[in-house]
């Protein structure tokens, strides 16, 4: 029945469709204006060739649409041979600019019930953005009005250039960790230059603001050139478990450092020391623990949870879900602290006096002591990392809200918001999934709430930070707990399901790189999340999918994928895909080894030939396996017996491809294929291509296939096997 009503509404859209076209054709028709310039009907044309007197009564007829004429207003009219050739003209430039810079399209387009929905929509983001980007600055070891910068102006020239109606742009808690691990990294060549002193300060902040902003300039450039040169699809390269590994050991990191804070405990002397040297020394120092830093940091946190579960509960109330439980938290602490002046008295640590200036336009430069190679492999880190969180959350909220987006595109945005961000003072900023989820759940409509979130940053900028004189840093390290742990809500499902499917290998890169990021550093674990990943699919990627064939038993005519079976074996097995010679590339070819496969019919080798179908185009990449893997069919008629077995098959006089599902080769992959054909030849076995496309043929012609002693003038494999037949003292004709 559903099937029934949707082609009911296909088949009532193509109506409605036609009959508009018709309606308009008609009109147009009807007021005497042509279709088309310089084009006649058939019908027209031959009404030149009629007596007069023909056309003269056809001039007194009444005024009745002639058949002709309502043939042309049904059928559809030729297009001009230059109807293709209209570029860069003025609406294609309009097109071409309202595609690449976003806000020009949908700017025009907002109406007034949609204006206040995204006033609403970038008012509850701020709530949670202002306070997270105070928070998030101290992850990088920057001052607070750092996060401030970083939220403000990559945030609005992604709203002019972004395609994502909700994602969400500015500090992010991953991208916060990597920036502050650099910076941390890189002060302990400021301290060595200042040995036995140490530094001021204000070179401490200045140094650690250079590294940042130059760190932001290299992961924008990078992440502009992935964009220009389309590498949107890198977001699917690094593998789930790998990803969710390195996530769950980077927010383990940033607990681990953010509880010394909410604890009131002293920070280690080292400067540069791994993640495990930091919980050691926190659990060393447990009998320093500050009471009333404790006290009001864990009581905000005690607070959030609350009101987090408070909110899942009673999901209903439309007042409950508005609260900014963030801001609340800031405010409430501020006004506690204040009143009983927790700084003064009880020696909590607090935000104090923080300078809001508007940020200054400076080109970011790599500062002294500083080697660039550990800027740019920092800022191709980050940008891993920031590409695939924003580009996931992007795709996400796309699809739930029905509309789409360009990977490619998105790059660029976010490319250039890093950029010009960095000459701002900001460090690398990405899309947040926690901010993009409020920004949904908020009914966003456009990418004018995040403009809107931006405009509030700037507000509180020029005039909130001296309120905050009295804030706690135990709070800050709090919203920061608060965050992260919902970073690590989703491992424990990960590992249960990986460990319910036996998926072991993925549940070992998990934990292993978990492992890696707390015990070394996180720089560790995303290296090791990305070469495992990439490893991985190298090695999927190097092997050719080819498939041994064999002949029906029950038609003599048709092949069928062998799998598992012996030289003349008739072993029975069932297989959903039929396939002959004409249907073979339908099959999928990802089933190769799976051991899943099964036949309706019986199959048998053909005796002394060696029948190979070519699932996949060849390139320098998967064609370098191709000679062994042939190796093993040869010998043994499946690829999933080990090479230590006896072989079971007879020997090879001749070889035919069936190239049916290749539809390509490049040159490294053609000299291979040749220096294979040659080394049968060589050895006196035939070789034979079967259903050859033109591309591919083409390239044979030009290379010498032919002269190598490979033949590829067949139609289908059968032909090819007559050819052989006689060529060859053997039998291949089906009984």
């Amino acid at each position: 029945m559903h099937i029934a009503c949707l082609l009911g509404v296909e088949e009532e859209h193509d109506a409605t469709t036609a009959a508009h076209r018709h309606a308009t054709i008609a009109r147009l028709d009807d007021e005497g204006s042509p279709l088309l310039t310089g084009y006649r009907s058939p019908s027209a044309a031959s009404d030149y060739m009629r007596p007069a007197s023909s056309q003269a009564s056809l001039r007194e007829r009444p005024t009745r649409p002639s058949s002709s004429r309502r043939r042309r207003r049904e059928q559809p009219q030729p297009q001009p041979a230059h109807a293709h050739v209209q570029k860069f003209t003025r609406r294609w430039w309009l097109r071409r600019i309202r595609y690449y810079v976003p806000i020009i399209g949908w700017l025009p387009r907002c109406s007034a019930g949609s204006l206040a929905t995204d006033i609403k929509a970038g008012f509850m983001v701020a709530c949670l953005l202002i306070p997270q980007a105070l928070s998030y600055s101290s992850l990088t070891h920057l001052p607070p009005a750092y996060g401030l910068y970083t939220a403000l102006v990559p945030a609005l020239v992604y709203g002019m250039l972004g395609t994502s109606r909700h994602l969400s742009m500015g500090p992010e808690a991953l991208v916060s960790v990597l920036t502050g691990t650099l910076v941390k990294s890189q002060l302990q060549h400021l301290y060595a230059a200042y040995s036995p002193n140490t530094p001021p300060d204000d070179a401490v902040d200045a140094f650690s603001a250079a590294v940042a902003s130059a760190v932001a300039l290299a992961s924008g450039l990078c992440t502009f050139a992935l964009g220009m040169f389309r590498f949107g699809f890198l977001d699917s390269m690094i593998s789930e478990s790998s990803l969710r590994g390195f996530i769950s050991g980077a927010a383990i990191v940033v607990l681990i450092g953010q509880t010394r804070i909410v604890l009131g405990l002293p920070a280690s002397n080292s400067v540069h020391s791994s993640p495990w040297n930091d919980l050691c020394h926190m659990l060393s120092h447990l009998d320093q623990v500050h009471a009333a830093t404790a006290a009001i940091s864990l009581g905000s946190l005690a607070f959030l949870r609350l009101l987090r579960f408070v909110k899942r509960r009673f999901r209903s109330a439309v007042w409950l879900q508005g609260i900014p439980d963030t801001l609340v938290v800031i405010i409430l602490t501020t006004l506690v602290s204040w009143a009983v002046h927790l700084g003064k008295n009880h020696s909590v640590a607090v935000f104090g006096s923080v300078d809001g200036d508007l940020p200054r336009f400076s080109i970011p430069r790599v500062p002294a002591y500083v080697d660039t190679k550990d800027i740019v492999s920092s800022g191709i880190t980050i940008t891993m990392i920031g590409v695939v969180e924003s580009v996931i959350v992007a795709r996400e909220y796309a699809s739930r809200n029905h509309y789409a987006v360009s990977s490619n595109r998105e790059l660029v945005a976010l490319g250039v918001s890093n950029i010009v961000g960095s000459a701002f003072g900001s460090y690398p900023a990405f899309g947040s999934l926690s901010r993009s989820k409020l920004n949904d759940r908020a009914k966003a409509t456009s990418q004018l709430s995040g403009i809107v979130a931006a405009i509030l940053v700037l507000v509180s900028l020029l005039g909130l930070l001296p309120y905050l004189y009295h804030l706690p840093l135990g709070v800050l390290a709090a919203i920061i707990i608060d965050a992260v742990v919902s970073l690590l809500s989703a491992t424990p499902h990960a590992i249960s399901f990986l460990f319910k499917v036996r998926a072991w290998s993925d549940l070992f890169l998990l934990l292993f790189i978990c492992a890696c990021s707390v015990v070394a550093s996180v720089e560790t674990g995303i290296l090791l999340a990305v070469v495992i990943s990439l490893i991985m699919v190298i090695k999927r990627s190097n092997m050719p999918r080819i498939k041994l064939l064999g002949r029906s038993t029950d038609n003599g005519y048709e092949f069928r994928p062998i799998d598992g079976l012996v030289a003349s074996s008739g072993a029975s097995r069932r297989h959903s895909f039929s396939s002959s010679d004409e249907s073979e590339f339908d099959r999928s070819p990802d089933d190769e080894e799976d051991g899943s496969e099964e036949y309706d019919t019986q199959v048998q080798h053909v005796e002394g030939v060696l029948i190979v179908r070519v699932d996949e185009s060849l390139y320098f990449a998967n064609a370098g396996q191709l000679h062994a893997r042939l190796n093993r069919l040869e010998l043994y008629g499946d690829m999933r017996v080990h090479p230590s077995e006896d072989p079971r098959m007879k020997p090879t006089r001749a070889v035919v491809f069936d190239l049916i599902g290749m539809p390509d080769i490049d040159g490294s992959a053609l000299e291979i294929l040749l220096n294979i054909v040659r080394e049968y030849s060589r050895r006196q076995v035939r070789v034979a291509f079967v259903r050859v496309c033109e591309s591919v043929r083409e390239r044979f012609e030009k290379s010498g296939m032919a002269r190598a002693g490979g033949e590829y003038d067949f139609s289908d494999i059968n032909t090819a096997l007559a050819h052989l037949e006689r060529e060859l003292t053997i039998s291949v004709t089906p009984e």
